[in-house]
């Protein structure tokens, strides 16, 4: 899978698998050597069966994006093909759109990074694309885990000011308020 990029404010990501054409398969002119009965020949008959090879293997690493996707993506597989010696045309490459962009809330932004990083994932053999593509997904994790740690010190400070409910239940049965309720009075004089 290529990844042409993934950064908070792109939409989608590409998947290529055409690292699968370079084991052994090789471009065709679209001329066949056929025999006289009209068989392939010898080296012709192993481009075929290697082309299928690759297009099976390609069409189930773009299906294994699109279910670890789930509703995140944008679009279906879409595919590079090539005509083979038997003029019959082999997916080579594909691609699957899912969206990149962070939720509202970085709670939600997790949730989708998590998502984003399965679906690079998903296939048995992820490439470096797609490991890149989930490590950009870890990184948008981490991100929103920074902001939400933020935002609950920022809280924090707010919760502590206020007193817990179980001090304002005892203030206000002793009659004190919770800005006095932890200091000591001598009832002794």
């Amino acid at each position: 899978m290529n990844v042409s990029g993934l950064s908070p404010s792109s939409n989608a990501y590409a998947s290529t698998a055409t690292r699968s054409m370079g084991r052994g398969a090789a471009p065709t002119d679209g001329k066949t050597e056929k025999d006289k009965s009209g068989e392939l020949s010898p080296e012709d008959a192993a481009q075929v069966a290697k082309l299928k090879q690759i297009d099976r293997q390609v069409r189930q690493h773009e299906q294994a994006h699109m279910a670890a996707a789930g509703g995140m993506a944008t679009s279906g597989a879409s595919f590079t093909y090539q005509k083979g010696p038997d003029g019959v045309s082999y997916a080579v490459g594909g691609e699957v759109g899912i969206s990149t962009s962070p939720g509202r809330t970085p709670e939600e932004t997790i949730q989708r990074a998590r998502t984003i990083r399965a679906a690079a994932l998903a296939p048995a053999d992820p490439s470096g694309q797609d490991r890149a593509v989930a490590a950009q997904a870890a990184k948008m994790e981490m991100e929103a885990r920074m902001q939400l740690a933020q935002q609950s010190q920022e809280k924090a400070p707010e919760a502590a000011q206020q007193g817990s409910p179980r001090q304002s239940q005892v203030a206000s049965f002793y009659g004190t308020s919770p800005s006095n309720a932890g200091q000591a009075v001598s009832t002794y004089a």
